[in-house]
């Protein structure tokens, strides 16, 4: 045997010759499984499981060599290497994809195409298919589920992708894949197949833990075991890692080792050792878990047992690879699977695995599903027999299931979306197995609980029983996917097991009728909410399979009928309980009466779920629809019905909404409520109050509509008021009691909407002659009339089918029109005008809400007050009685009765919404007559007499007007001017009817009717504008009033702020005014020749003790609120991190911090609110972050620089010469040290300079502050430097004139923050900053004491000039020469400028262009040449040739324009010059007026021949630094200029490559596995494993996310991610804070799909991520996480640090 410690010398020689050995014994075996199973017993112990922790690969290459090689030979007879390659090529190319889907990875589904929602497409083939043109889906797939590509079942059209197009040529029969093979291949493979899978089924549903099966049972077995730790779904991450930590004393980190695995693979050994030791973590763990919940699954498991075990999930998954080769292969492994085993009925393989399902842990389960997948379900013929198999077992995989603990997609069950979504199988299924019920029997069967009439009974439901009740909702799945393709033809067999299905069916809406009823709380509040969800949920749930059964019923003319009657005798005995003990009673109004019985909704039991009742109602409305009811009514017992029992039970369900409506059923609680809610919400309401409304409807057409009016209001309980004449005056006058006046009059109220909904509401198709697109059109008008809404919101709105479809695309456009959003919100939808006139106030699906604030908006619209109701499509001639009731005498009585209150309008209790309504119903039945008459034949006669019978006046004894009477005396009434125009409207349309029903000829009638309408019409226009207007002024008035006042009291609270704005700008102006001097001369921004400006005096405010007072050197410090932070943001080196800048401060540049942008003008004191832990405090008046605070001072320069003296300005190259002997006369100095020199700053200001210096200090370097850490100034100028350089960088990415209009802001900030700099060194120690101008200067100027300079190309020569500059005057207070300041600034500017030249000419790309037309040579030109052939020396010839000097200055005036234009917004900072008028505007190069402004020749190469004795040793020393020489010889790259503005990174057009980015991509950590929350940083491109304890670092002492953790490297503790699986940007900074924001990808619609729960195709919105990288680039960032958390509590609880 081979020793797995050490596998041979030649371990390939070695394996070969093993393999051959082997195969050629299997080969002569007369016992093939007795060989194969000693060969598996001797080796697999000896290669898996060897010790605690697994080698997966030395494991994996082991039992390739030893365990599969040999069968793999075996199985080919040759080399697999020749032998699988010839098999693939034999096989002719699958058109199934069958691709299996990763966690997260993208899937789409085409609307127009799928068969059904479960039809889905990998990336590839969707790219592929013509389904990308259409209107697809895209979600990202929770694992399991396989490509559809190829499947001819699961699309309408286009089933094919390119690559698995069926080649034409091919026959579309069945050919056997078998042909392929030869015989004896056949024979091997089904040897080794057999043998091989009945070994892995046999070991993997082992189930003793210290024993093997006999055969592979090895005499001298060790004593060890593994304590194997399974994985529930009970217990939490928590949990398990603090037992594990308990029970094998591991760290927390092994912890989380174990617990991930575990959770990822269902199982992971935790402990290996001998029996003892294992069986006593085992109890620990136990003991541990047993407290509160079942305890944790453990086993103590023998080693080789687990060795087995792994090694046939090794052999199930080297199975699956092995069929990939060949269809043949495949087919003999379905046989093999399916075969039935020695023991009958469910002993094949297959078989065996499934019932053992709940039994295996995750990672095997997932193996084998995985192999059914890519076996059975793959091979069309095998799919039939598995498909009947699994039907077979049904019952007992659901119940495994249910019992089972793991989720749902763990489970073999959820392999029935891949066979009963097949329409082919569906219907197989049904007719051979019973499959229908066979799924709701048993469903039944779980649901055990039932009362004493045999109804679901939920209440006192346990935690255990809910869970169960959550998964036997997914066999209602099942059924659905059963439904969800309709039959085109039905065999006998087909009906006569659906109706078998539908009889159960009805079994189980029996069980349900009538289910959690309900009774009035009277007195007290009930104590206990009732349980009410359960019911609700099977409902929900149920809801569609509801409407699919009545669509399958409505296919067939014998199915119906059969369905009808069936329906109708169960609802008969639900009945037949319900009636006893009630007393008949008789009820008669207006001569007429009737029978029925006494019962109170407000009494008695009542439930609202009805779920035979409306399914009786749905096939009432079919045959209608279907014409059966006209074509064979002798089929159908509708003589039988009684009208009065169907509507009892759909009539006290909709009473029961009104009282609770009035408040008569407050002290039931809000489970009441929420039913009441639910039932008229759009997920319920289709099959429940719409169905509803249907019954009523049913009933009314077929009985007297008086007595169904007065059943209805005996229900409401209303009989007493309108049967008694003035039983009303009575009522009103005896009962004072306000609450019980309130309820009748809402009870009233209630009962006319319901007669409204009753006759208006016929927009199902069926009920009126519409069909389906009208009804969705009204419904999308009504949605739209309440406010513009987006397209996910319509979306919700309206009623989903089976396949999510709401059927409004095909619709919108003729409803309404598309805004596009813009850079914030979303599309909208705006109802187009025209469709106002279809608009009925009393829509049926309106809550209360919506209609009250519908009520208001309409009229606006419309401009009318009134309403008048639309006009109706007709009724079905099934339902075309209905009409009558308008008519009825009952009808009638009750409309007058309602009317003489309003008349009579102070002895009764009665409301104005009441009399809208009756107004509304005189005009439905109007329209309704005017309809009837001009659709009338000559022969027949309206029997519509509406008009006729609202003109007589009523009966006998008390002589009441007639109705229309009464309708011309509330016309005038002043209390109902509202309801005017409306009254106006009826007796309009009155008078046009009697005209057509006088006249013979209708035609001149209808048009002087017409223009009276006009006239009067406009003559009520006019009023009304004229009204509006006068409305709009007072308005208007009302505002201004409002905003003056508002504007007085800012002004008072603020009025130092007023006046001293005011003061500034007065000033300012007169400085302008005064000194033409300056408006003349050309600014110059430094150097001797400066323009002198004279000092303008500011005042400031502090806004907290509201102190004024004058900026001047000796006063208190007044400060602006500032927020400093690190920033990343213009670096191009990502991987450097910050070295000490006291050493190398020139490369500062690279993470430079930078002083933010300053909070607004804010003047606080400091001491008031300081340090919480970092120091951050919120900006007292803008609410803004700040962490420190910036002193504002006046130009620093005018202080120290009072002796100007300009006759003898020294030269450039005698100036260096001083400078450099001052510099060797302080090196000697330093040995004794200088007085310091007097600082004119008061306290208080040097105490701020110091603060906002640690600060900066503190911040960037992340130290603890320091005021005597050498490193403050450099990191306080630098903090300057990087804050120009990024305003210059924003300025000239947006194209914004240098010196615009800067917000305040901005401008406070850099004139603060570059004065700031400029004092800082008057309290930092001089001799410091006297050695860091030395440094710096040595630097540009060789010394002998400074060995180790930087090379010219790694300076960032900008904060080079911001340190040279602002540290010079430390030099100066020690004055030998006299030099000014001025002078020195100009050479120190004139120096750097020239190093700057150098730099770039070194690293100019000399790319030539093609159009070079040699322009004439200009001194410019020319003289850069010159210099470039004297850096040619310089450098020994490395710098490349030289191309043309026109190409050359080009690239000078482009690398230096930036730097140009910073060091101009410094000077101008500095020294307070203003900025020449011409660099205020955009425009053209303003190349010339920034050398003007800064005192340079405009030919920048002058500045070398000027000086040239000291430039030519300058350039030398430059050019001879090592660095330079490696650069130019190609060893190291340098930044060119003009520096790139750095971009986020590019983001693809469409959503869906990201996605299937991120799907591909697996957690770096955790070997190969996928990663649940990919996120991509937006700043770099990195894909990182976010919130998972598998990515987790530390960082200073914390345990960080992935996310938080790269912030730092990326962005120095700022980030900018997108979540790819949420589509969610996220912000974060620091390790506390952060926010979402909202992505750049868009739907069609305008809209982010936060969370993909839409699905809708999205695309990148460039505006959008121009907006995020703006906020970047502005480092912003920060900020905007601190509104968004100011503004949205739940962000604080987030652990940002975590993600």
């Amino acid at each position: 045997g081979l020793d797995p410690g050490s596998p041979g010398s030649h371990p390939g020689l070695q394996a070969v010759l093993n393999r051959c050995a082997t195969r050629a014994k299997w080969l002569q075996a007369t016992d093939l499984t007795r060989e194969v199973y000693q060969h598996l017993a001797h080796y697999v112990p000896k290669i898996y499981c060897r010790g605690p922790n697994p080698f997966p690969q030395k494991e994996d290459m082991l039992a390739q060599h030893v365990l599969l090689g040999p069968m793999e030979w075996y199985l080919c007879g040759e080399d697999p290497a020749f032998g699988f390659p010839k098999l693939e090529q034999a096989n002719k190319p699958s058109h199934l994809c069958g691709r299996v889907f990763k966690v997260g990875e993208p899937t789409y589904s085409c609307r127009d195409c799928a068969v059904d929602p479960t039809c889905v497409l990998c990336m590839e083939c969707f790219l592929g298919s013509i389904h990308r043109d259409h209107r697809y889906r895209m979600t990202t797939s929770g694992g399991g589920g396989f490509c559809d590509c190829g499947d001819t079942e699961a699309w309408k059209e286009g089933p094919y992708c390119q690559k698995h197009e069926l080649n034409t040529s091919e026959i579309e029969e069945e050919e056997d894949p078998l042909v392929h093979l030869s015989e004896d291949v056949i024979a091997r493979t089904y040897n080794i197949f057999a043998i091989m899978f009945r070994y892995a089924v046999e070991i993997l549903t082992w189930e003793k833990e210290s024993e093997l099966p006999a055969d592979l049972e090895i005499v001298e077995k060790s004593d060890t075991y593994y304590c194997m730790l399974f994985n529930d779904e009970v217990h939490t991450y928590e949990q398990v890692i603090y037992t594990l930590q308990k029970a094998v004393n591991c760290t927390q980190k092994e912890a989380i080792g174990f617990a991930t695995t575990v959770d990822r693979d269902g199982r992971r050994s935790v402990r290996y050792g001998d029996f003892q030791y294992c069986e006593q973590a085992k109890s620990v763990i136990v003991r541990n878990t047993s407290r509160q919940t079942k305890p944790l699954k453990v086993q103590v498991m023998h080693s080789s047992i687990v060795a087995h075990q792994n090694f046939g999930l090794k052999l199930l998954s080297w199975l699956g690879n092995v069929i990939g080769y060949s269809d043949g292969l495949r087919r003999i492994l379905c046989q093999v699977g399916l075969q039935e085993g020695p023991d009958g009925e469910n002993s094949s393989l297959v078989d065996r695995l499934m019932l053992n399902d709940s039994k295996l842990w995750k990672g095997a389960r997932s193996v084998y599903h995985q192999l059914f997948m890519s076996s059975l379900l793959m091979d069309l013929k095998y799919k039939k027999l598995f498909a009947i198999r699994f039907a077979k077992n049904y019952e007992r995989l659901q119940s495994d299931y249910v019992t089972d603990d793991h989720d749902r997609e763990f489970s073999i069950a959820d392999l029935s979306v891949q066979i009963f979504t097949v329409p082919s199988l569906a219907r197989m299924l049904i007719t051979e197995e019973n499959l229908m019920t066979i799924i709701i029997k048993t469903f039944m069967d779980h649901l055990r609980h039932r009362d004493a009439q045999g109804r679901f009974q939920f209440e006192r439901y346990t935690a255990l029983q809910a869970f169960k009740f959550r998964r036997v909702q997914s066999l209602i799945f099942d059924l659905k996917y059963v439904l969800i393709s309709k039959p085109t033809e039905w065999s006998d067999d087909l009906r006569q097991k659906f109706l078998e299905g539908f009889d159960a069916f009805l079994e189980l809406l029996k069980c349900m009728q009538g289910m959690d009823p309900i009774t009035r709380q009277v007195g007290q509040h009930i104590e206990m909410e009732p349980e009410w969800e359960a019911a609700f949920t099977l409902q929900m749930k149920l809801t569609h399979v509801i409407s699919m059964m009545q669509d399958w019923c409505a296919l067939d003319e014998k199915v119906l009928i059969e369905a009808y009657k069936k329906c109708l005798a169960v609802l008969m005995q639900c009945h037949g309980g319900f009636t006893d003990g009630e007393q008949p009673i008789t009820l008669s109004i207006c001569g007429h009466s009737v029978e029925t019985i006494r019962y109170c909704v407000s009494q008695e039991k009542v439930s609202i779920h009805l779920p035979v009742s409306r399914l009786l109602a749905g096939l009432h409305v079919l045959l209608s629809k279907s014409e059966v009811a006209y074509k064979f009514p002798e089929l159908l017992p509708l003589s039988e019905l009684s009208p009065p029992m169907l509507i009892e039970h759909p009539l006290r369900c909709l009473v029961l909404c009104a009282q609770v409506h009035a408040g008569m059923w407050r002290r039931n609680g809000f489970s009441l409520v929420n039913q009441i809610y639910y039932y008229h919400n759009v997920k319920c309401r289709r099959e429940m109050f719409d169905k509803d409304i249907v019954m009523l409807q049913t009933g009314v057409s077929m009985m007297d509509p008086n007595h169904f009016l007065m059943i209805m209001l005996s229900r409401f309980e209303l009989y007493q008021i309108f049967s008694t004449p003035d039983y009303g005056k009575r009522f009103s006058s005896e009962i004072t009691h306000k609450d019980v006046v309130q309820q009748n009059n809402t009870l009233i109220e209630e009962m006319l909407y319901l007669i409204i909904m009753i006759v208006g509401e016929r927009f199902s198709p069926g009920v009126g002659q519409v069909n389906a697109t009208d009804e969705i059109k009204r419904e999308i008008i009504h949605q739209l009339s309440i406010k513009p809404m987006a397209h996910s919101e319509l979306v919700k709105s309206l009623p989903e089918d089976e396949n999510k479809e709401t059927g409004m695309e095909s619709v919108i456009e003729a409803v309404a029109h598309f805004k596009k959003p813009g850079l914030t919100g979303r599309g909208m939808y705006e109802l187009k005008p025209e469709c106002a006139k279809e608009f009925n106030l009393y829509f049926y699906h309106f809550s209360r809400a919506e209609q009250s604030k519908v009520n208001g908006k309409i009229k606006s619209v419309l401009g009318k007050s009134s309403l008048p109701p639309p006009v109706l499509p007709p009724f079905c001639p099934l339902f075309a009685s209905l009409v009558n009731i308008l008519q009825s005498d009952v009808m009638l009585c009750i409309m007058r009765t309602v009317l003489q209150w309003a008349v009579e309008h102070n002895g009764y209790a009665w409301s104005e919404s009441m009399l809208q309504r009756v107004l509304h119903l005189i005009g439905m039945a109007l329209q309704e007559e005017k309809q009837h008459l001009d659709n009338v034949t000559e022969e027949h006669v309206v029997t519509f007499t509406f008009t006729q019978k609202i003109s007589k006046p009523g009966e006998a004894p008390n002589n009441s007007p007639s109705i229309l009477a009464m309708l011309e005396t509330l016309q005038n009434a002043p209390y109902l001017d509202v309801h005017k125009d409306m009254i106006r409207w009826i007796l309009k349309t009155f008078n046009a009817i009697k005209k057509i029903r006088e006249s013979s000829s209708t035609s001149p009638v209808a048009e002087t009717e017409g223009t009276i309408m006009e006239e009067s019409s406009r003559d009520k226009d006019k009023a009304e504008r004229k009204r509006k207007a006068e409305i709009a002024r007072l308005r208007r008035e009302k505002i201004m009033a409002q905003m003056s006042e508002m504007q007085r009291h800012f002004i008072d609270e603020n009025k130092e702020l007023f006046q001293q704005t005011l003061e500034l700008d007065a000033s300012t102006s007169a400085v302008l005014d005064n000194s033409p001097m300056v408006s003349n001369m050309a600014l110059t921004a430094l150097g001797p020749a400066q323009t002198q400006v004279p000092e303008q005096r500011q005042f400031v405010t502090c806004i907290l003790c509201q102190e004024e007072q004058e900026v001047k050197v000796e006063s208190k410090a007044m400060v602006l609120a500032a927020f400093v932070q690190r920033s990343t943001v213009l670096s191009k080196n990502r991987s450097k991190f910050i070295q000490d800048p006291g050493n190398d401060c020139c490369s500062v540049y690279f993470d430079s911090v930078q002083a933010k942008e300053q909070r607004r003008q804010q003047r606080l004191r400091l001491h008031t609110s300081y340090d919480v832990e970092n120091g951050e405090f919120l900006c007292p008046l803008c609410e803004c972050l700040s962490n420190t605070v910036i002193p504002l001072l006046l130009p620093p320069r005018n202080i120290f620089n009072s002796r100007l003296n300009i006759s003898d300005q020294p030269k450039l190259t005698q100036w260096i010469r001083t400078i450099s002997q001052q510099i060797k006369a302080l090196q000697v100095l330093r040995k004794e040290e200088s007085t310091p020199s007097k600082n004119p700053y008061s306290e208080s200001i040097k105490e701020m300079l110091t603060t906002f210096g640690t600060a900066t200090y503190k911040v960037g370097l992340k130290v603890h502050p320091n005021e005597e850490d050498p490193r403050v100034p450099i990191m306080c100028w630098g903090s300057c430097a990087y804050t120009i350089q990024s305003i210059e960088r924003i300025l000239s990415d947006e194209d914004k004139p240098l010196f615009g209009p800067l917000p305040c802001r901005l401008d406070d900030c850099l004139r603060s923050l570059t004065r700031f700099a400029a004092a800082h060194w008057t309290v930092a120690s001089l001799s410091v900053v006297q050695g860091h101008f030395c440094k710096l200067f040595a630097s540009l100027v060789p010394d002998d004491n400074h060995g180790d300079l930087p090379c010219i190309l790694d300076i960032d020569m900008f904060h080079l000039l911001v340190g040279l500059v602002l540290a010079f005057p430390a030099l100066q207070c020690q004055d030998f020469s006299g030099i000014s300041l001025g002078t020195g600034d100009l050479h120190i500017f004139h120096l750097v400028t020239m190093a700057h030249i150098v730099q770039i000419l070194l690293t100019s790309c000399t790319e030539e262009n093609g159009m070079d037309q040699e322009n004439p040579a200009g001194e410019e030109e020319l003289a850069v040449l010159a210099l470039y052939k004297t850096l040619h020396q310089c450098t020994g010839s490395a710098l490349k040739e030289i191309p043309s000097g026109w190409h050359l200055w080009r690239n000078v005036r482009n690398g230096i324009m930036p730097f140009l234009k910073c060091c101009a917004l410094f000077f101008h900072y500095l020294n307070g010059v203003p900025s020449p008028p011409e660099l205020q505007v955009s425009g053209t190069s303003h190349f010339e007026h920034l050398c003007n402004y800064l005192s340079l020749p405009n030919n920048l190469i002058c500045l070398f021949q000027e000086n040239n004795e000291i430039t030519k040793l300058l350039i030398e020393s430059w050019c001879h630094n090592i660095e330079v020489k490696r650069y130019l010889e190609g060893e190291r790259d340098a930044i060119s200029y003009p520096r790139e503005s750095n971009k986020l990174i590019d983001l693809p057009e469409d959503y869906s490559s990201l996605i299937n980015q991120a799907s591909n991509f697996s957690c770096p950590k955790s070997g190969g596995d996928k990663s649940r929350a990919p996120t991509l940083c937006l700043v770099c491109g990195t894909l990182l494993c976010s919130q998972s304890y598998c990515c987790q670092t530390e960082l200073e002492g914390e345990d960080v996310g992935a996310c938080t953790a790269h912030t730092y490297s990326c962005g120095s503790g700022v980030g900018i991610f997108l979540r790819v699986r949420e589509c969610q940007v996220l912000f974060l900074a620091g390790k506390t804070k952060g926010c979402f924001y909202s992505p750049p990808y868009l739907d069609d619609y305008g809209e982010t799909d936060q969370g993909l729960r839409r699905g809708n195709p999205l695309h990148l919105c460039k505006e959008r991520f121009k907006k995020i990288q703006k906020l970047w680039h502005q480092h912003s960032i920060t900020e905007e996480i601190g509104h968004a958390q100011e503004a949205n509590q739940t962000l604080v609880g987030i652990d940002w640090q975590h993600l």
